[in-house]
């Protein structure tokens, strides 16, 4: 029995924390924390009278630090789950320390604000180290780890689908199908159709950002970058079909380089329709996907977050969104001195996650996994100290619980690879 606090009230939120309620065992006290408390209000009127779990809310700016250890202190949880946006982990990491809780979060820090020279500074030192110019990395929550093992804290990072069930696949390949894993692609398929000509299924500022920029992947010890978009493969995914993907830089390509031992390639790819690269192109090359701030008749407005204003909010797309997603991974490696490859993936309809939590399933495929490696983290299963990834534990209980709150998974052990 256990208090949680979880920072953040949009899509992936409010699965999260529906997911949560059905755990009451766990899960017998929440605290719903937004800057917008209305939501969170909203949210525990829909819930409180459905599930043993007694919810609160609260006010909280999470880039004060000052106010989340305020919270913190007056809530006293055990642990704190981050589901607002990756620009505050670090804000709500320090709160954490400095309170005494495990933090948990979906996504690795990004700032906000990618002009500041302090971190402008030490983002170009890691891009001439490290050969990938992604404005999100590690680096900046793995630098915590030492603190959160002398304060005897978890900090859980990347419990979303991808980081984080793709890591648990990782691991439970190695665990159980290799003795040697030695590539790793990761497929992620959104097969569903909203209708709208242009949106975004999770925040438009962090999908934008992630989508335009350059593309990298691990081989043979070092990063390999590419132009956006540079790479496409055609994929026939089960249960959606045919779709062209494209090679991304995603952050668990960089943990997964770290922990998964002799691995020798890892790729991420993404399905897009044609529809949705030339909507982003011509924002692109208008600035509209600009993080820079421009002044606008006396005010100062950054055009991303202006952009992020007009599109549809992606928390309002589950009621019009069908079809399906698949996310998986495709392992290649050796088992007992013979070649072996297989493909563990998961298939989410999103019409059903809409009639479960009135969500479609982008935010239900990264809001089941954020309640469950919060309940592994609560519940003592796994308590490994300092900054921890996915694929650092055992994957069993997360597998099983995947199976048992919404997210089955299959393994196919004749598979078609990626070129």
């Amino acid at each position: 029995m256990s208090k949680v606090l979880i920072i953040g009230c949009g899509g992936v939120a409010s699965v999260a924390i529906q997911k949560c309620c059905q755990l009451s065992e766990i899960f017998s006290e929440i605290c719903i924390a937004s800057r917008t408390k209305s939501k969170c209000d909203e949210l525990k009127a829909k819930l409180e009278n459905k599930t043993a779990t007694k919810i609160t809310t609260a006010k909280v700016d999470a880039d004060n630090v000052d106010e989340v250890i305020a919270l913190i202190k007056s809530y006293n949880p055990v642990t704190v789950l981050n589901v607002a946006l990756p620009y505050q982990d670090l804000t709500i990491m320090d709160a954490c320390l400095a309170c005494g809780v495990h933090y948990i979060d979906t996504a690795n820090y990004e700032p906000e604000n990618t002009d500041d020279p302090e971190w402008r500074k030490i983002y170009e030192k890691r891009c001439e180290e490290k050969g990938f110019t992604a404005l999100f990395d590690y680096s900046w929550q793995w630098n915590y780890d030492q603190k959160f093992k002398d304060a005897g804290l978890t900090a859980l990072l990347g419990t979303g689908f991808d980081p984080g069930v793709t890591s648990v696949f990782s691991a439970y390949a190695l665990k159980h199908y290799f003795d040697e894993i030695h590539t790793i692609d990761i497929l992620d398929c959104n097969g569903g159709d909203h209708g709208y000509p242009f949106a975004t299924n999770f925040n438009p500022e962090i999908n934008l950002r992630e989508v335009s920029s350059n593309g990298s992947y691990w081989e043979n010890g070092h990063w390999v970058e590419t132009k956006p978009m540079e790479i496409k493969r055609v994929y026939n995914f089960p249960q959606v079909g045919q779709k062209d993907m494209y090679l991304l830089h995603h952050e668990e390509i960089e943990s997964l380089a770290k922990n998964i031992p002799g691995v020798k390639r890892i790729r991420f790819f993404m399905t897009f329709g044609q529809s949705y690269l030339t909507h982003m192109n011509c924002l692109e090359n208008v600035g509209m996907l600009s993080t820079t701030p421009i002044n606008f008749e006396g005010k100062e407005i950054v055009p991303i977050q202006f952009l992020k204003a007009l599109l549809p909010d992606p928390a309002s797309l589950g009621p019009r969104t069908v079809g399906k997603t698949n996310i998986g991974c495709i392992f290649t490696g050796i088992k007992d001195g013979k070649e072996k490859t297989i493909y563990i993936y998961n298939v989410c309809d999103h019409q059903e996650c809409y009639k479960e939590v009135e969500s479609q399933a982008i935010s239900y495929t990264t809001g089941v996994p954020a309640m469950i490696g919060t309940a592994l983290v609560v519940s003592g299963v796994w308590n490994k100290t300092g900054t921890v990834n996915l694929e650092e534990l055992d994957p069993d209980p997360y597998m099983d619980m995947l199976n048992k709150y919404g997210l089955p998974w299959v393994v196919d052990e004749n598979p078609v690879v990626v070129e």
